[in-house]
Parts: C-alpha cells; structure tokens; sequence
C-alpha cells in the first residue's frame, strides 16, 4: 500500500489530486491547470467574437467569470479533459448509450474518474486490484471486484458523473508491485477530519465527564457541611435539654425540701387563717422570687397534705368568718395569706 501515490485533499484542489492520483505521480499543478484554464476561455472568446465585438452577446460573455476555473481552485471537466489528452488519454461517461451498448464489464477497464458537484476523485485499477483513491480519504481503499460495479452504481444513485479513462496510463511503481502481489487491508481509511472530529467529540466527553465528576464532588463537600451543621445543632438541642432536665431535678429536690419541712411545721401550721402580718409579708416575698411553677407544685403539695389531715380529725363546721358561707371548713392557700396582710 505505501508503493501507492495518494494525494491527500488540500483546499479546494480536487481536480489536480485527481489527475496525479489517476497518473500516479506529481504531474500537474495548480498552475499548470490554470494554465489550460486560461486557454479555454481564450478559445471561447474567440468564438464568441466571431459573432461580432459589438453584440450584446459578447458584451455579456465578457462580464461574465470564468466557466472552466474559480478563486477556491475548482476546474472544470473541459481542463481536466485537456489535462489528460496531453498523455493520450480520453473520457467517456460511463451512462452514455454508446459505452452501455459495449456491455462491457466495470472490472476489465482500467480506471474512472468521479464528479459530484464540485469534488473530483479517482477509482483505479493497479496490478489486479481496484483502489479508490479519493483525495478526502486518508489512504487508498481497497475494493474487490465483485463491489466495484456495486460502487459505481451507489455512486449514480447519488448523483455523481463517472467517466472512462481510455488509453495507456504512464507506468508507475505500485503497477509494477501489485503486478506481483497482491494486498489485503485489514482496516479501511477514514475521510479527513474524522479523526480529529472523534478526538474533539471525545475530548469534550471527557471534559463534561470531569465536570461531572467536580459536580459529584462539590454536592459531596456540600452534603458533608451540611451534616457537620446538622450535627452541630443536634448538639446544642441535647446540651439544651440535659440543662432542662437539671433544672427539673433541681426544682424536685427543693420541693422535697420544703414537703419535708411543712411535715416538720405541722403543729404550727394548724390554724391557717390566723397569721402574722410579718410571717405572711415575708412569705409573699419568698413567692415573688420563686417561679411559678415551684408555686404550682408547692400550693399542690399543701393542699394535699391539709385535705389529708382534715378529713378523719376535723368535723364540718360552719365558717362565720367566711364571705361565700358555705359549710365547709375554708382551707386557704398561701396566696390566702398573701391577700390577708393585705385587706
């Protein structure tokens, strides 16, 4: 495959890596095809003023650009045709009725020239083999003859122009290589810029792959602030509940405290309605700093403890000193005795 000359695409200059493809060799520059170019539209000129200088015609044909060349490089079928009459070569388009009348078979020719558009490109036979030598390719591909004629008509089916090559190509070296052996291609060539477009795709997967994976990274870092917050918060919650629980054992051990102390004073708790101004003043005060639930426990405790003793021992007497007169004995509360110093 490396005895083969295979000139790959530059610019927009297929029809000059087509000849040297088909020739086998550097045959033909741009230059030397602008060159026929230019002597085309010469002959052409020509012709047209044998119509008159001064027709509308002419005029016409002066003004318009180029038929057989362009700027980007592009020749046409008439300066490729004189290109290869030079080496004794003609063209004949493969879908004329003349050549489909031979009945000749695709694989005894020697090479064909492509066109769609504005692309060029050659498919030639060397030694016994074909090879398509598309200047966009990256290398010669290999087509065996049962698909060459399957080639040819894929390529009418899209629209392409094929033309016959007749005549006696120059000799070259991959004729004189592949006359002896013959070549097997394990892998086929890709066009140009395939690579590089499965390179950039697959550059741009790994980029969107390691920002995926920073994405992954930050939501961990992330996950992990917000636990360590999480756990902060837990924390506090638990130390403000190990201070609560303190606090309630604190105010039941008081409350034991002062139960044990009323069991202590019963005998001089006996009369509850009678009192000092200055034991019930003192009193009021103490329950002014104490919260308000010690007060609920404590009044609670009381009442209890007098109910106790009050019922087997004390009859049901009238209360005369009591405004609601009722029948039963008016056991006050502290904050009775509070509100009596009072009145």
């Amino acid at each position: 495959m490396e005895s083969i000359f295979h000139e790959k695409q530059e610019g927009s200059l297929c029809a000059q890596h087509c000849l040297n493809n088909l020739l086998q060799g550097e045959y033909f520059t741009p230059v030397d095809l602008s060159s026929i170019a230019h002597q085309l539209d010469e002959e052409e000129r020509m012709r047209m003023a044998e119509g008159g200088m001064a027709s509308e015609e002419y005029r016409t044909f002066l003004q318009q650009p180029s038929g057989n060349m362009d700027d980007s490089g592009f020749f046409s079928i008439q300066v490729i045709s004189n290109a290869l009459r030079v080496w004794g070569l003609e063209l004949i388009l493969f879908n004329s009725r003349e050549y489909q009348s031979l009945m000749i078979n695709p694989i005894n020719e020697k090479a064909f020239i492509c066109n769609y558009k504005e692309h060029w490109f050659t498919i030639r036979k060397l030694g016994q083999q074909w090879f398509n030598l598309n200047s966009l390719l990256t290398g010669p591909e290999l087509i065996s003859d049962t698909y060459l004629a399957l080639f040819l008509a894929q390529l009418q089916q899209e629209g392409y122009s094929i033309f016959v090559i007749r005549g006696n190509l120059p000799e070259c070296e991959a004729e004189q290589i592949l006359g002896i052996m013959r070549v097997q291609q394990h892998q086929r060539p890709r066009l140009i810029g395939e690579d590089e477009a499965q390179t950039s795709a697959g550059r741009s997967a790994a980029l969107s792959q390691s920002e995926v994976v920073f994405g992954v990274e930050d939501e961990v870092v992330d996950e992990d602030d917000e636990l360590k917050k999480a756990l902060a918060l837990s924390r506090q919650d638990i130390d403000v509940e190990d201070e609560e629980a303190d606090l309630r054992r604190a105010i039941q051990l008081s409350m034991q405290g002062a139960v044990m102390s009323n069991k202590s004073s019963e005998s001089e708790m006996g009369n509850v309605k009678s009192g000092s101004q200055a034991a019930g003043g003192q009193r009021a005060g103490q329950n002014e700093a104490l919260t308000a639930e010690e007060l609920r426990k404590r009044r609670q405790a009381y009442f209890d403890r007098q109910q106790q003793q009050a019922q087997p021992n004390i009859p049901q007497q009238p209360d005369t000193k009591s405004s609601g007169g009722s029948g039963s004995v008016n056991i006050g509360s502290e904050e009775d005795q509070q509100q009596k110093p009072s009145q």
